[in-house]
This record gives C-alpha cells, sequence and structure tokens, in this order.
C-alpha cells in the first residue's frame, strides 16, 4: 500500500469519536487508539460536547453516531462543520436507510459506516476520509446526484466548467470515478500534492464544498462519459 513512500513521516489522524453509547464509544476509542497512524484526541458522549471538543482539538476526522440526546446527529454535523471546515465527519449508524444518513451527507458528512462494522473496516474509513475520500453508498450517490442535478442554483450554472483549465477538467473527471489522490497522481504523473491543489483550485472555482458535490457537478455538467 505504500506505506514506505512517507507514512511513517506523516502526522497522525487527529480523530474525536462522539456517541451517547459509553460501552461502544470506550471500545471504539481504545481499538483506534493502538491503530498505527491514528490518534483519537478525544471522546464525547452528546452532540453538545462533541462540537465543544472539535473546537479544542480540531480533528481530521470526526465518528459521529446519528441518533444522540440534546443534539442530533445532523445538528452536531452542522455545527462541527462550522466550527472546524477541515474536520471530515464519518456518521455511525446501526442502519444504512436512515433518512438522517442522507440529510447528513448534505449536511458535509464524509459519508457513514454501520455501527456493526470491524475495526479494521473503520480504521480504513478514518484513513480514506482523511485523504479526501467519501463513503457513500452508490444507492445514495444516485439520489445526491438526482437531487443535484434537479437544484436550481442561477449563481452556479454561469459558472461553467470552461473556467477550468484542461488539467483541473482531467482530475475532475478523475475525481468523479473515484480515484483517489495517489490514484490519479500516478495516472496523470502528477505528484499527489500537485492533485490536491488542483482539487482546491477545482472546488474554489465551481463554488463547491466537497469531492462529493464535485461528483455531482461532473454529472450535472455531462464531463463523464456515462449517460
Amino acid at each position: 500500500m505504500g506505506e514506505q513512500a512517507g507514512t511513517t513521516e506523516r502526522e497522525p489522524i487527529r480523530v474525536l469519536v462522539v456517541d451517547d453509547q459509553e460501552l461502544f464509544r470506550k471500545g471504539l476509542t481504545m481499538l483506534l487508539g493502538v491503530e498505527a497512524g491514528i490518534d483519537v484526541v478525544g471522546e464525547a458522549g452528546d452532540g453538545v460536547e462533541g462540537s465543544t471538543l472539535a473546537a479544542s482539538t480540531a480533528p481530521d476526522v470526526v465518528l459521529l453516531d446519528v441518533r444522540m440526546p440534546k443534539q442530533s446527529g445532523i445538528e452536531a454535523c452542522v455545527a462541527i462543520k462550522e466550527t472546524v471546515p477541515s474536520a471530515k465527519i464519518i456518521m455511525l449508524t446501526v442502519s444504512d436507510e436512515e433518512a438522517d444518513l442522507y440529510e447528513a451527507v448534505k449536511s458535509g458528512a464524509s459519508g457513514y459506516l454501520l455501527k456493526d462494522s470491524s475495526i479494521d473496516e473503520v480504521a480504513q474509513a478514518v484513513r480514506l476520509v482523511a485523504d479526501g475520500q467519501s463513503l457513500i453508498s452508490p444507492s445514495m450517490a444516485v439520489k445526491l446526484i438526482d437531487e443535484f442535478k434537479q437544484m436550481s442554483r442561477p449563481e452556479r450554472d454561469q459558472v461553467s466548467g470552461l473556467r477550468l483549465t484542461e488539467r483541473e477538467l482531467e482530475v475532475l473527471r478523475l475525481v468523479a470515478k473515484g480515484l483517489n489522490n495517489r490514484e490519479i497522481a500516478r495516472q496523470l504523473f502528477i505528484s499527489e500534492n500537485t492533485v490536491k491543489n488542483h482539487v482546491r483550485n477545482i472546488l474554489e472555482k465551481l463554488q463547491l464544498h466537497s469531492r462529493m458535490e464535485a461528483v455531482m457537478y461532473a454529472v450535472k455538467e455531462k464531463l463523464l462519459d456515462i449517460p
């Protein structure tokens, strides 16, 4: 997995765990704490405490329960994204059928994990999300894309893909195909850092907030070779 290519010098991924079930939260915190390259910087039992802790610990990734007292997972997701915009949020849920998950992703969450996932799956999800990827099922992606297509955003529609350079369009197409930064760098023979800069520029130019929105934009503007 290319761990020798610099993983050792990389700062640990700072993780905050927010869940009202103490046993689950403590277990997850303990198990993640021994994972290489992951540093659990705090844990909270409700959304309000989680939002406060996020402000003081500035985590890279937040594992956030969908159902909590005091503040719903959606409200906590919005509050955390406002306080620490760079934080990536993974919703924890017992079922991927919950309507709340859809709202959470629309509110800025990077996706979701089922609570019966193995610790390896949780650690892998943390690493993927920290790397800028999304954890969204194909069915949810389709729902989000359909909604995005129906949104009338005249101010955004005027911002055409033509404002992107040829290289940025290339990167956007590969992002929309689900490739991560390392894979895009390899395919285009450029550095991973350059890919990150391109992605940041694409989001800024198109007034988008996440890679998921970039995928939706690419579909809406017919930038991909799909029907």
